[in-house]
């Protein structure tokens, strides 16, 4: 047809195709990610600037004599640190970490340290996995990110246990950055689905903050776990949203530019039911904190905005075409535009002059609203065929179910079908045994 009409049709509309693609993918920024989202208050979003310079503190190794302390220091009292485990603690299974017991913010910190590159054993960690490998409470979660928690759990499940029970009013947080905040999740699902090693804990007193979220379980659990897992990404964080395994990312970590680029070209072309029904598909855990401080023909940044979520679908789905898209992974940029969003939201509410009851409130309608949020998210799960995913129960069972704890057959039984007691009293009252012992039905009272 282009020979005949003298004008190459077919390459004009190909050329335009992917002109109209280029420009797509060069002005989508992330912005647009978390545009339609809710933001963040100043009550649920205080835990991440401190959290963050817990994780820094990891990489001291005296806390005493700090060598790298961000300004205004780590607000961490030595005396609270219970123990540090290094590398030759770990023997490389599980990166270093520390326990600390905050009594100013009533609250038991684990914090894990991001990937080192200079050590083998974070790689092996990485590269410990294969799509689909490692199934748990009906879904997918990296291989190694979870053989690592189990370990860490093992270490310190007396001390934890013993902390949890003296303190029962004390919330236990994990917490990590990059290869660490795969670690962090993995800890706390692990921790909820075997409370009864840490005392019968609530779930409801475990919390994960993971900063610069590896994707590290499938769609069902990463809603499923939202309220108990929280990840934090700052702006155009490349490593939630990179869809190609960890162990494919550091393997080609001195061209990771390139990787990216491709990576971009290939999951424009693939429609997104297709990957949200792939169960196997890992993504970043829990709500989802995004920070944004940058705009599109911007120059500079701007102060941050926080917005909030519980996304299931365009949950950070396309990598964003940016140069700060490696820069906008390390700690120190994410402690400092979290605690410049912390410092603002104060402020404001500051000039507001909120009264105490009002705040106490606020915190009250925030937890309604969290709860309203994650039940949303799951049904959102069910009606968009999310493998393995389930709705809440209708009748307000659902959060003392997950609060204690069970497992995925024991909530099945729970939402999806009626008890098998109330089956067995309905078939009593319905049917009688004859002579043969076949099963017959009764007749009324009103029956000759």
């Amino acid at each position: 047809m282009s020979i005949i009409c003298g004008i190459p049709l077919l390459e004009c509309v190909y050329c335009l195709a992917c002109a109209r693609w280029a420009w797509k993918r060069c002005l989508h920024t992330a912005g647009h990610d978390s545009e339609t989202w809710g933001l963040a208050t100043a009550e649920e979003f205080e835990p991440v600037p401190r959290l963050c310079r817990y994780i820094l503190a990891v990489y001291e190794d005296d806390l005493r004599h700090p060598l790298w302390e961000p300004p205004g220091g780590y607000g961490m009292k030595p005396d609270g640190l219970i123990l540090k485990r290094t590398y030759e603690d770990t023997h490389g299974t599980a990166p270093p970490y520390i326990l600390y017991l905050d009594h100013d913010h009533a609250d038991i910190v684990i914090a894990v340290r991001g990937l080192n590159l200079a050590k083998e054993s974070d790689y092996a960690v990485l590269m410990d996995n294969k799509l689909g490998k490692r199934k748990i409470d009906g879904g997918y979660v990296h291989n190694g990110l979870l053989k690592a928690a189990g370990w860490v759990l093992d270490a310190e499940c007396d001390i934890l246990k013993e902390l949890v029970e003296k303190y029962p009013n004390y919330t236990l947080t994990f917490t990590g950055h990059s290869l660490g905040s795969g670690v962090a999740a993995m800890l706390a699902l692990v921790a909820v689905l075997h409370h009864d090693k840490l005392g019968n804990i609530d779930r409801r007193r475990i919390r994960c903050y993971a900063v610069a979220p590896a994707r590290c379980m499938s769609l069902n659990l990463a809603v499923r776990y939202a309220d108990v897992i929280n990840s934090v990404v700052l702006q155009d964080d490349f490593l939630p949203r990179t869809s190609t395994p960890l162990e494919d990312i550091f393997k080609s970590l001195f061209c990771l530019p390139c990787l990216l680029c491709l990576r971009c070209m290939r999951d424009t072309c693939i429609p997104d039911e297709k990957m949200i029904k792939d169960p196997r598909r890992l993504y970043a855990p829990g709500r989802l904190y995004h920070i944004v401080e940058r705009k599109l023909f911007r120059l500079g940044r701007f102060p941050p905005v926080v917005r909030r979520a519980v996304p299931v679908d365009g949950r950070f789905e396309h990598i964003v075409l940016s140069c700060n898209a490696i820069s906008d992974h390390s700690i120190i940029w994410i402690e400092r535009e979290a605690q410049k969003a912390m410092d603002i939201m104060v402020e404001k509410d500051d000039i507001m002059e909120i009264p105490a009851k009002q705040r106490m409130e606020r915190q009250e309608t925030l937890a309604r609203e969290h709860s309203e949020e994650y039940r949303a998210a799951l049904q959102r799960a069910v009606t968009l065929s999310v493998p393995h995913a389930y709705s809440p129960s209708k009748y307000g069972t659902f959060d003392e179910v997950e609060g204690e704890g069970s497992h995925r057959s024991s909530r099945e039984s729970s939402f999806d079908s009626p008890k098998r007691e109330n089956w067995d009293e309905l078939i009593e009252l319905l049917f009688d045994r004859d002579v043969s012992g076949h099963m017959v039905l009764k007749k009324s009272q009103g029956d000759g």
